[in-house]
């Protein structure tokens, strides 16, 4: 089994120790760059993620007109020109990995008067986008895309767009915001029902950002033709990012460490209270808020987890850290059972067939379903494994091999840079053992 681009080769190495700051949130670095860029005035956000996708966002936007200054990394400073100022652009616009960033800039780009188009890279032009074009087509939107709803996305602007009461099949955040986006500029009122409740970073930021805005979980509503106001944004750090130092850091013996001023966003830490459900010893300290959002440093001790039934409740909450939740169901005793979680097979890859195949690789007994997953959890020997270029399975793997029986060859691992850049080195830093393969 191989793949392409670079590999790491993970193995046992110390307990892991000390305090780490994990990049910031990549949710938030996106929508900030977007909701700044749209507002009156100059807004400043600081730590924002160096990663490929969000970098990608920042470059479409200064495609788009926006002038972007980076004076420190990590910072950004963005002069917005209003709601009505973005400029047409001949060039076709990158998202590169980033359905957050392709999914949220079709509804915020269908409301312009311009045509724009939309592209990605390989694995991004095979994720569908049919669940956002079909609200955004309702609101009169005209987006053309390939057969089966992929990318490239054709937005055709100058049309008019009015706002819908859009009750989602599929719990997604990326698809309530891009409606909401699309409702800024429609006229009348936008609201979105989700069946389940999901992350509402754009609520929270499009509230900062000055526009009457109506949420509570699982419901928002906005009505079109408001401007923003420039906001100066922190980010806090990535809960998805720090989610591997949490799995590690409970299965390997003799571990405590501490995780600087994590992103605390409830509908986003399902993980959290899977692994506490599994006896992880997880504390929070040093409580704050930061852009609205909560953070606290996540302090994680070593303990035995056991297996759990993990609520369905919480599959919204949690839907990218799955890959971090199967590596420790393989490192604890007993059986592990994920149901109604079919969403983890249209992310960068099918994550749910490839954590499966992976941990199998390394021993471990898993029954796939079609949304979900029954992992038996045992000792893990020494493999090789494809992590079909998804940054998520390349790190939950490179935690997982942390309590390994030999060396884990992690193959195709480029993809790592599009969220959190510099993982190995941190994950060194931390006590990983993690090398060049």
């Amino acid at each position: 089994m191989s793949g392409g681009g670079r590999s790491w080769i993970a193995l046992p190495g110390t307990a892991l120790r000390g305090a780490a700051t994990v990049p910031g949130d990549k949710s938030i670095s996106h929508r900030a760059v977007m909701l700044g860029a749209l507002a009156d005035g100059r807004s400043r956000i600081d730590g924002f993620l160096e990663g490929e996708d969000t970098r990608a966002t920042a470059a479409i936007f200064a495609r788009l007109g926006v002038r972007i200054e980076t004076p420190t990394p990590s910072t950004r400073i963005v002069h917005g020109v209003g709601v009505d100022g973005l400029r047409p652009t001949a060039e076709v616009l990158d998202c590169g990995n980033a359905g957050t960033g392709m999914r949220l800039l079709a509804g915020l780009l269908a409301g312009q008067s311009f045509d724009s188009v939309l592209v990605g890279d390989a694995s991004l032009s095979k994720r569908p986008m049919r669940r956002v074009i079909d609200p955004l087509a309702r609101m009169g939107a005209s987006i053309d895309a390939q057969d089966g709803g992929l990318p490239p996305l054709r937005i055709h602007g100058g049309g008019a767009l009015r706002g819908i009461d859009f009750a989602g099949e599929v719990a997604s955040a990326q698809v309530k915001s891009a409606v909401l986006l699309a409702g800024l500029y429609a006229e009348g009122e936008t609201s979105v029902r989700e069946p389940h409740p999901t992350r509402d970073y754009t609520e929270r930021m499009l509230s900062a950002f000055g526009v009457e805005i109506e949420y509570a979980p699982g419901f928002a509503r906005l009505r079109g033709g408001q401007r923003l106001r420039a906001h100066d944004v922190a980010v806090p750090a990535d809960f998805s990012s720090a989610a591997f130092f949490l799995v590690a850091a409970s299965i390997v013996p003799g571990s405590e460490l501490r995780l600087r001023a994590v992103g605390l966003n409830p509908r986003r830490t399902g993980l959290l209270a899977a692994l506490r459900a599994m006896g992880a010893d997880i504390r929070e300290e040093n409580a704050a808020t930061r852009a609205g959002e909560a953070v606290a440093d996540l302090v994680v001790r070593h303990a035995p987890l056991h297996g759990i039934e993990v609520p369905e409740a919480l599959v919204p909450d949690m839907i990218d850290e799955f890959p971090a939740l199967m590596a420790a169901a393989a490192c604890a005793q007993g059986a592990t059972v994920i149901r109604g979680a079919a969403e983890l097979r249209v992310k960068e890859s099918d994550r749910l067939a490839a954590m499966s195949a992976g941990l199998q690789a390394l021993g471990i007994e898993v029954e796939e379903s079609p949304d979900g997953a029954v992992v038996q959890g045992g000792a893990l020997r020494g493999g090789r494994i494809d992590s079909l270029g998804d940054h998520r399975i390349a790190m939950a793997f490179a935690a997982a091999a942390q309590r390994a029986g030999g060396e884990v060859r992690i193959d195709d691992v480029d993809n790592v840079a599009t969220s959190f850049p510099g993982f190995d080195a941190l994950a060194r830093e931390a006590g990983f053992g993690l090398r060049a393969g």
